[in-house]
């Protein structure tokens, strides 16, 4: 019994040529650098979920990884190891496997190229397939991947000690006298194990969501089920959705399971539970999933996701510098990339922190991999912040290498035929570069054609120069640097300059001109001229970026400047935290495409809105928002060493946005259970501008002694959220999904009284 249901990774794909040559397996050479290339065996395992190779560690003669661990596969020399360390010639041989979080990626060479490509489609299959089974399909072959690791001897029976195995394995403390009784209760024949349907018993008695029975209990008032008539009372009063009776229809004929039920247009519990575990069931607002809003108003009407020092794989002294970062900032759609460029050694410009130990990488490499991985996740504009450190003539060979590897793509003179006056739209720029940095004149100049100016000095950037100021280099006057007119030619909406003050800024610069704030002054000006600060960001872009003084890359907390317009608030997406999380949540609706429109008080001219006074106006929609944390679900073991260790879980729902809607709750925690928590808490919180607020699930393991752990975490935007009763998926620190677990719980935003 166990053996067929393990097989949910081949689930729809029984007999498919390029999973039979998976589950073969066969040799691959594994590439670690030019001098270490070895054959490994290669197959994939009958669960169709884990892969095994061969090992020479002595200790790890057999090493598995998990299709869960994948985050993709790439084809070709698309790795920074590939490309280093193989031929162009055995392109069609090469695949990596790149993985979440910090794993190394997996360099290989296939012995052809038709051999290559089985390998990279088996394994896009079964991804694809996992990503397609529901988290309802996927707990469950997650209790029975479980049951199969504790059946040590693997005879399709559990003994009361593989039982015992197996609950530790799911994060549930039973103790004795508990696990007996489940036991007998399920050990139908008395033979001291359990097999076939006690097993599925057994199981059921374990998935039981009291929860959601009662909920179900409460509006099945047809002979026990749910009629059309009864799912209907329950969205409109529930989920406080205004819908019809064919969406009712509908949901029945999409989720139930059981085909009786569903000839009757009836909805079982079964039915329920998978509908609450999908999207229409989900926290947030399917709506929202994809682009809902207006793309074609002008850039800086755009929150923009950006990334600070782009190039880092960890800190800024010492860690690598890699290519593989941008590609990853890219795939999380960052909008704006950092690119520090300095002189390289043999004529060609590199990116690395300047004055530092950090490693240095091609800039031609990371234009490449730019190009190719920019538009994967979002079409919409990237900006390429340039901070120039190099000679005029490796200048020129930068120049040289956007126009030879961007093309097209890459902005080179305003769009259209006259003088711009305001930005274009994400709209009009899908598919785009542009430039960010010196210019040596104004815009003016791109449309008359008698600067002959080959070259000619400016200010350096005003992020460099503090660089500088952080005792690595100390000047008292900022440096020249010498500019390339080719270079400058490139800059068309994007001109970096000083910030002289609000006043200045309003009769002097042009809406292209942007400045770069330190964290520091731009939160000193976001607390004493709020208002000024959002007039500015009106019809200007504003660049924010994290102190020189993190030298352990951490962030700042971003929200403060959203709040009074700031677009391009640059983040360390290497730096898995918080301030990230909020990042991740704030782009999380809108396609996930890295531009997300601003509240019509950030852009309209006579708004007054300063988030710190909170005056009357159009943002001020007080609402209270209620919310009960009910239970968790598989909630995963933190520590997976310690054999005993089960965690002790709490939520804590944490509310950023104006000043005055700052606040965070947290429930009791409980003992012992990480599988099927409840705490059924009620908090309370009041809104006054829910337009600028987010909202966080944290799950922690409670400890005593030291500092909860993280369990997991989720962030949105309040205005994305669904009320009613919803499950929260959960985040790994680093942004990636946990598969099975999640929280439910019950929200309602209304109208203050």
């Amino acid at each position: 019994m166990m053996a067929q249901n393990g097989t949910a990774g081949n689930h729809g794909l029984e007999g498919d040529p390029d999973l039979q040559f998976l589950l073969v397996g066969g040799e691959l050479v594994k590439i670690r650098s030019s001098s270490w290339k070895k054959n490994r065996f290669f197959k994939l395992q009958e669960d169709c979920k884990t892969f095994w190779h061969e090992s020479q560690k002595v200790f790890k003669r057999n090493q598995t990884f998990s299709i869960d661990d994948i985050d993709s596969v790439r084809n070709g020399r698309q790795s920074e190891g590939l490309n280093k360390h193989t031929d162009p010639r055995v392109e069609e041989q090469c695949f990596s496997i790149i993985f979440k979080g910090r794993k190394k990626n997996l360099d290989l060479m296939a012995p052809s190229s038709r051999e290559a490509k089985q390998w990279v489609n088996g394994i896009q299959k079964i991804i694809t397939n996992m990503s397609n089974l529901s988290r309802q399909q996927k707990s469950e072959h997650w209790i029975i991947n479980c049951m199969r690791k504790a059946d040590k001897n693997e005879d399709n029976q559990m003994t009361l000690k593989e039982l015992k195995h197996f609950l530790r394995q799911i994060n549930i403390e039973v103790d004795d006298t508990y696990a007996e009784e489940i036991f007998k209760k399920c050990d139908k024949s008395n033979s001291g194990t359990l097999e076939g349907s006690e097993i599925k018993h057994f199981y059921d008695l374990l998935t039981h969501r009291e929860e959601i029975g009662v909920i179900y209990g409460k509006y099945a008032e047809t002979n026990g089920q749910m009629s059309t008539t009864d799912l209907l009372n329950f969205l409109q009063n529930e989920q406080r959705e205004e819908v019809s009776m064919d969406y009712a229809e509908h949901l029945i004929e999409k989720y139930e399971v059981d085909g009786t039920a569903k000839q009757k247009k009836r909805m079982t519990i079964d039915g329920f539970l998978m509908y609450l575990h999908h999207e229409e069931g989900s926290i947030l607002n399917p709506a929202h999933k994809h682009v809902y809003q207006d793309m074609h108003q002008p850039l800086n009407h755009y929150y923009i996701s950006s990334s600070h020092n782009t190039y880092l794989m960890e800190d800024q002294l010492k860690g690598p510098s890699s290519t593989e970062a941008y590609i990853k900032a890219l795939m999380k759609s960052c909008r704006c990339v950092e690119l520090d460029c300095w002189d390289g050694a043999n004529g060609e410009p590199v990116i690395y922190h300047g004055y530092t130990l950090t490693s240095k990488v091609v800039f031609r490499d990371v234009i490449k991999a730019i190009k190719d991985y920019a538009f994967k996740t979002s079409e919409y504009p990237v900006i390429l912040s340039l901070e120039n450190h190099c000679s005029v003539d490796q200048q020129k060979l930068m120049a040289h290498h956007l126009i030879s590897i961007l093309g097209d793509a890459l902005v080179t003179k305003p769009l259209g035929d006259t003088m711009p006056t305001n930005f274009p739209s994400p709209e009009d720029l899908k598919g785009k570069f542009l430039i960010k940095g010196k210019r040596l004149n104004k815009l003016e100049a791109a449309f008359n054609n008698n600067n002959t100016v080959e070259e000619d000095t400016v200010s350096e950037e005003d992020e460099a120069a503090d660089c500088k100021e952080n005792g690595q280099k100390a000047k008292s006057k900022k440096s020249k640097i010498k500019l390339a007119k080719l270079l400058s030619d490139m800059v068309i909406y994007c001109k970096s300059v000083h910030f002289n003050g609000f006043e200045h800024a309003k009769d002097n610069q042009a809406f292209y001109e942007m400045s770069s704030f330190k964290e520091s002054k731009a939160f000193n000006l976001a607390d004493t001229s709020g208002t000024a600060y959002i007039h500015h960001n009106m019809d200007k872009l504003s660049r924010i970026y994290p102190a020189g003084s993190r030298t352990d890359s951490s962030n700042y907390n971003p929200v403060p400047m959203w709040n009074v317009g700031c677009q391009i608030v640059a983040l360390n997406f290497q730096t898995p935290s918080k301030e990230m999380h909020l990042n991740q949540g704030r782009f999380l609706p809108n396609g996930v495409s890295g531009y997300i429109l601003k509240p019509e008080f950030l852009r309209s001219l006579s708004s007054q809105f300063n988030p710190n006074t909170l005056t009357k106006g159009p943002w001020l929609q007080r609402k209270t928002f209620h919310v009960m944390v009910i239970s968790g679900q598989q909630l995963p073991k933190i520590n997976k060493d310690k054999h005993k260790s089960i965690v002790d879980p709490l939520v804590r729902v944490e509310l950023y946005g104006v000043p005055a809607d700052n606040a965070s709750k947290e429930t009791h925690y409980i003992e012992n259970n990480g599988f099927n928590p409840m705490w059924n808490e009620r908090f309370q919180f009041n809104i006054q501008v829910p337009e600028l607020a987010m909202v966080r699930f944290v799950v922690e393991d409670h400890d005593s002694t030291s500092q909860n752990d993280l369990i997991g975490q989720y962030c949105l935007p309040l205005t994305s959220m669904q009320n009613g009763y919803r499950h929260v998926p959960l985040l790994t620190k680093r942004g990636d999904v946990i598969c099975s677990a999640g929280l439910f719980v019950h929200l309602m935003l209304i109208d203050a009284q």
